[in-house]
C-alpha cells in the first residue's frame, strides 16, 4: 500500500489509470485538486455531498494511482477487502448503530412532550426574568439527544410564548437556546460529527463526551453572553405567521384525542424522568472510560466496561424511555414501533455522508495522499490542533455542511496522530478542534442557517449579525479551550 512507501516516491500502484505528477509535490497537487473539486461540486454544481465524496474520493484515488481493483475490489470478490468497503465499513460500523440508538431516543423524548415539561420547569425555577437562561439550559440538556433542526422545531413555540409574554426581542430567548443546540450538536455523542471523528481517530467515546463537556461550557456560557448583549440591541416580534402554526398544531392534537375518545388528560412527564433517561447513557460511558484508568484487569471493571459501551448504554436508555415514556404512560407498542421508525428516515443521508467521509479517508492513506499531506504539515509547523481547526474552518466556511467539514478534515488528520502515540485525551482535544471549526459562521450556504431565520422571523441580515456571530463565538472559544488543555494533557 502506498502509507508505507516513503513520501518522496510516488506510491507504487501498477493498475492506475492516471499518476498526474510523481513525487510529494504530485500527491499535494492531487489532494488540493480534490478538496477544490469537492467544494466545486457541493457549492457550485449542489451535488449531494454523498455523492460528490464519493466521486471526489474515487478520483483522488485513480489520480494518485491506485488500481480499480484496489479501489472496487474484483467481480470474484476476493479475500483482499477494496479500499472503498475498508472506508465505508470501517466508520459506519462504529457510527450506524449509536446515531441510529440515539435519533431514536430523542424522537421518544421529543413527542411524549419531555422537552415541554424541560423548558417549563426551567423557566418557572429560573423565573420570569433569566428566562433567557432557561432557555439556554433548555437547549443544552434537551440538545443531547436529538439533532439540532429539531430541537428547533420542538422548542421553538416555547420561545415564541415566552417572547410574546415579555414584549421582548426574540432573540433575547431565541439565541440562548440555539447557543445550547448548536454546542451539543457540535461537541458531544450521540450527534454524528464527534462520533464520526471519533470513529475515525480511534478515540473512546467517553473521552469525547468529557472533552465535549470540558470545552462547550465555557463556550456556550460565552455564547450567552453575546446572546443577551445582541438580544437587547436588535429587537425582533413573534413571527405571527409561526405562532398561529403552533396553536393550530395544538388544537389539531387535542381533537385528534378527543376523536378517540380520550378525554382525560396524559400523564405529564416529570423532570426527573427526563433528566433520568438522557444523564444514563453519559454517565455509563463516562464510568466506563474512568474503570478503564483507575481499575485493574478485573470483574467488576469488565461489568463496567460492558454497560458503559455505547451500544450497551444507549439501548439502556432506550428501553427506559420506551417504558417510562411510553408504556407506563398508555402509549401502545405499534405507537412506539411507528415513533422509532419514522425517527430514523432522515439519518439515511447522514450515514451516508459519514461513510463517504471515511471513504475519502481510506483513500488518501491508501494512495500515499495522506503522508504526503502528514509530512508538509509536519514541516509548517503549526501545532497539530491548530491544522485540525483551520482546516475544518475553511471547509466549513466554503460549503456549509458541518458534518462534510468534519468527516473530510478527520481524514486529513489522521495521518498526522495515527503513529505518534498521542493519548486518548489529546486526540479528544482534536476532536473538539474539528467540530468548533465545523461550526464557525454559519451563513447562507448553510441549511441552519435559513432554518433560525424562518423559525424566528429573522432578516438574513440580522440573522448574519446575530446568529451568524453567535457560532463564531461558540467556534472561538471552544477552540481556545481546546488548544489550552492541549498543552497539559
Amino acid at each position: 500500500m502506498a502509507a508505507s512507501a516513503p513520501a518522496t516516491e510516488a506510491p507504487p500502484h501498477t493498475g492506475g489509470l492516471l499518476l498526474l505528477i510523481d513525487g510529494t509535490a504530485g500527491l499535494l497537487t492531487i489532494a488540493t485538486l480534490g478538496i477544490v473539486l469537492l467544494l466545486v461540486l457541493i457549492i457550485k454544481i449542489r451535488l449531494q455531498p454523498f455523492v460528490a465524496l464519493l466521486a471526489v474520493s474515487i478520483a483522488v484515488g485513480l489520480a494518485a494511482g491506485l488500481s480499480v481493483t484496489e479501489l472496487f475490489g474484483t467481480i470474484q470478490r476476493s479475500a483482499a477487502t477494496s479500499v472503498i468497503e475498508t472506508g465505508m465499513g470501517g466508520i459506519l460500523g462504529h457510527v450506524a448503530i449509536i446515531i441510529g440508538l440515539g435519533t431514536m431516543l430523542g424522537a421518544i423524548l421529543e413527542v411524549s412532550g419531555g422537552a415541554e415539561v424541560l423548558s417549563k420547569r426551567l423557566l418557572n425555577l429560573f423565573g420570569e426574568k433569566r428566562a433567557p437562561l432557561a432557555m439556554g439550559v433548555t437547549g443544552v440538556i434537551f440538545g443531547i439527544p436529538v439533532f439540532f433542526d429539531v430541537g428547533i422545531f420542538v422548542l421553538a413555540p416555547i420561545v415564541y410564548a415566552a417572547a410574546k409574554r415579555s414584549g421582548k426581542s426574540i432573540l433575547l430567548y431565541a439565541m440562548p437556546l440555539l447557543a445550547g443546540l448548536s454546542m451539543t450538536h457540535a461537541f458531544l455523542p450521540p450527534h454524528p460529527g464527534p462520533v464520526a471523528a471519533a470513529g475515525l481517530l480511534d478515540v473512546s467515546l467517553g473521552w469525547v463526551i468529557l472533552m465535549g463537556i470540558v470545552v462547550g461550557l465555557p463556550a456556550v456560557v460565552a455564547a450567552w453572553v453575546f446572546s443577551d448583549w445582541i438580544g437587547r440591541r436588535i429587537h425582533v416580534d413573534v413571527p405571527q405567521d409561526m405562532l398561529e402554526a403552533s396553536e393550530e398544531a395544538k388544537a389539531a392534537v387535542a381533537a385528534e384525542r378527543a376523536a378517540e375518545g380520550k378525554t382525560e388528560p396524559e400523564a405529564e412527564v416529570s423532570l426527573a424522568t427526563v433528566l433520568l433517561i438522557i444523564g444514563t447513557p453519559l454517565v455509563l460511558i463516562l464510568a466506563a472510560t474512568f474503570s478503564s484508568i483507575a481499575l485493574d484487569e478485573s470483574t467488576p471493571r469488565s461489568v463496567i466496561e460492558f454497560f458503559g459501551n455505547p451500544f450497551v448504554a444507549l439501548t439502556i436508555a432506550l428501553v427506559m424511555a420506551y417504558y417510562l415514556l411510553g408504556i407506563r404512560r398508555g402509549w401502545s407498542r405499534k405507537s412506539l414501533e411507528q415513533v422509532s421508525t419514522s425517527s430514523l428516515k432522515p439519518v439515511g443521508n447522514i450515514l451516508l455522508v459519514v461513510g463517504a467521509g471515511g471513504v475519502f479517508g481510506a483513500v488518501l492513506k491508501a494512495s500515499g495522499v495522506a503522508q504526503a499531506l502528514s509530512d508538509t504539515f509536519e514541516d509548517v509547523g503549526l501545532p497539530i490542533i491548530v491544522l485540525a481547526y483551520l482546516i475544518s474552518v475553511v471547509l466549513r466556511v466554503a460549503q456549509g455542511s458541518a458534518t462534510v467539514a468534519i468527516v473530510t478534515t478527520a481524514g486529513i488528520v489522521l495521518p498526522l496522530v495515527e503513529n505518534a502515540d498521542h493519548s486518548q485525551a489529546f486526540l479528544a482535544l482534536v476532536i473538539m478542534a474539528i467540530s468548533a471549526g465545523s461550526i464557525f459562521a454559519s451563513h447562507v450556504n448553510d441549511g441552519g442557517f435559513w432554518i433560525v431565520a424562518k423559525y424566528f422571523g429573522i432578516s438574513e441580515r440580522d440573522t448574519l449579525k446575530s446568529w451568524t456571530v453567535l457560532e463564531c463565538v461558540l467556534s472561538v472559544v471552544g477552540f481556545a479551550v481546546a488548544a489550552l488543555l492541549s498543552l497539559f494533557v
